[in-house]
């Protein structure tokens, strides 16, 4: 189903329906119950303007929601807004409200609470360079939200709508909230109970939600949708085997992530229903280039040169992965296979000539890796056995998740590769995964905080280039650049597998465990 807004302006952006039309938008079939999820990481926090960490994102995004999301297929589209308006210069946009969304303490929303949150985020959001081509934005009336452009940037809502680390919308009074400690208050279908951090987060049903009226079925991150359970609880539990566990008893009523090695038994418990995401995400080496060995490019290029990516990614995930070059999955549009000669060379005689090349003396190299994700880990220990196997000083520092996530934002933490994933930014598109490469925030952490210029040209160019062919030669160059510099190593994707109890309904995987239109059958 298509329906247009119809808001007096040049361009108006179309809200696409995730459904076949039907009579009557999503009903809970059955309401009531309390429904656990099995997360597998802790979360450093639910402020989801300054973190951009998946197990923050599991939880805050079923309580908070944004001016414009992305659907079922990663496209842009109004949540909040109920309609946009582009003029015919490219830039102003003019987004109409939703009328009758109260925040979860019960105050209505109005575009005084935008501008607020627009204006935190500028000033401490994780990916604020979103809003650098804004020149202001402001509020005519409290209905009303428009943006001033600087210049035309054909991307823009692209980036507006993504959730890696979203402008998600808070009431005015707590745009002063300092980083991290964002109140959790929302609009969303759940409204938080409790929060204990290595613990658990328990949401509720949040009875003064309005649904948005133009779909009739959740779809990505928007939609309509309907909190079906009483409770939700985002339990922590680290332990593969005890998600496994859980699930079988029925302590947990989902889960995000099982072991490969128990899913034959799992796939012929009846009460149990198996739900595999390929590429769901990439695993990454993450250079620290401000920190000696790994400041010097012919070091980065010797490891670059000397990981096998297959024995790698087998640890990583018991055998369940795809190899491919690059930041964007093999089934994506802007796919490339730029920079592909520098992947998988597994040449240790290539790797021990640049290490020569790069003065190297055997000072340490610090892995920076966690236990919460046993990909992960496991990733880090067989880098760690490579690197030793040709004479460099790897050592792993293991700490939780959330510890290691704050310590990889910052260059003087005492590590030299940062040992993650990236699913939700490729998924979502070039952008949001080549934004984490680019101020403020630049993951390869450059010295003194100074972005590469090559590497902001070929940025700049693949947001503003007018035509879609352009941008996606400039992606290409860019990713070419990348990885000849070695600002990062993509390894590899790996297939996550979640799975929930036979009598939940309704739950369709995504980047994140929606819990919305999902409920237990009788």
């Amino acid at each position: 189903m298509l329906r247009r807004v119809t808001f007096s302006a040049i361009t108006v952006i179309s809200v696409c329906a995730a459904a076949p039309v039907s009579a009557e938008p999503f009903k809970c079939p059955r309401v009531g119950g309390n429904f656990t999820f099995g997360q597998e990481a802790n979360f450093n926090g639910l402020d989801q303007m300054t973190s951009a960490t998946i197990s923050t994102r599991n939880i805050a995004m079923n309580m908070f929601e944004s001016l414009m999301t992305r659907d079922e297929n990663f496209k842009p589209i109004l949540e909040l807004g109920d309609s946009m308006a582009e003029t015919s210069d490219h830039l102003m946009y003019t987004f109409k409200l939703r009328q009758g969304i109260r925040f979860h303490n019960g105050k209505e929303m109005t575009s005084a609470d935008v501008v607020a949150s627009f204006d935190r985020y500028a000033k401490i959001g994780l990916y604020r360079s979103t809003l650098a081509n804004v020149d202001r934005w402001e509020a005519p009336d409290k209905d009303t939200f428009i943006i001033h452009m600087k210049k035309v940037q054909p991307t823009f809502l692209e980036l507006l709508s993504s959730f890696g680390a979203p402008i998600v919308i808070i009431p005015a009074e707590n745009k002063d909230d300092p980083p991290m400690q964002l109140k959790t208050i929302g609009t969303g279908p759940w409204q938080l109970v409790e929060s204990a951090p290595g613990g658990y987060v328990k949401m509720k049903r949040y009875e003064g939600y309005k649904p948005n009226t133009n779909f009739e079925q959740k779809t990505g991150l928007g939609g309509y949708k309907q909190a079906c359970f009483d409770t939700v609880t985002f339990r922590i539990v680290t332990e593969p085997q005890a998600r496994v566990a859980g699930l079988r008893t029925g302590e947990l009523q989902g889960v995000e992530d099982l072991p490969t090695k128990s899913l034959a038994d799992l796939k012929n418990d009846k009460n149990i229903s198996v739900i595999p995401l390929q590429n769901w995400w990439i695993q990454i080496a993450q250079p620290n280039v401000s920190m000696p060995p790994t400041d010097n490019v012919m070091f980065r290029k010797a490891v670059q040169a000397l990981f096998d990516m297959d024995e790698i990614m087998d640890a990583a995930s018991d055998g369940n992965y795809h190899l491919h070059a690059g930041f964007q999955y093999p089934n994506q549009a802007f796919h490339s296979d730029a920079g592909k000669d520098t992947y998988n060379l597994k040449n240790p005689d290539l790797a021990r000539k640049y290490l020569a090349q790069s003065g190297y003396q055997g000072e340490p190299v610090v892995l920076l890796t966690n236990k919460d994700y046993p990909s992960m880990y496991n990733s880090a220990l067989v880098m760690q056995q490579e690197m030793q196997a040709i004479g460099i000083n790897a050592q792993l520092k293991v700490v939780d998740w959330p510890t290691s996530a704050q310590m990889a934002q910052r260059s003087d933490t005492g590590w030299n590769i940062f040992c993650t994933g990236w699913g939700t930014q490729p998924a979502l598109g070039v952008l949001p995964t080549m934004q984490l490469f680019v101020q403020p925030g630049a993951v390869y952490m450059p010295k003194g905080g100074q972005d590469d210029p090559r590497v902001v040209e070929y940025w700049t160019e693949t947001n503003s280039l007018p035509t879609l062919e352009g941008r996606k030669q400039a992606f290409a160059r860019m990713q070419q650049y990348v990885l000849d510099q070695v600002y990062t190593v993509p390894l590899g994707s790996l297939t996550k597998v979640q799975a929930v109890r036979a009598n939940v309904k309704g739950y369709v995987p995504y980047r994140i465990p929606r819990l919305s239109n999902v409920w237990f059958e009788h």
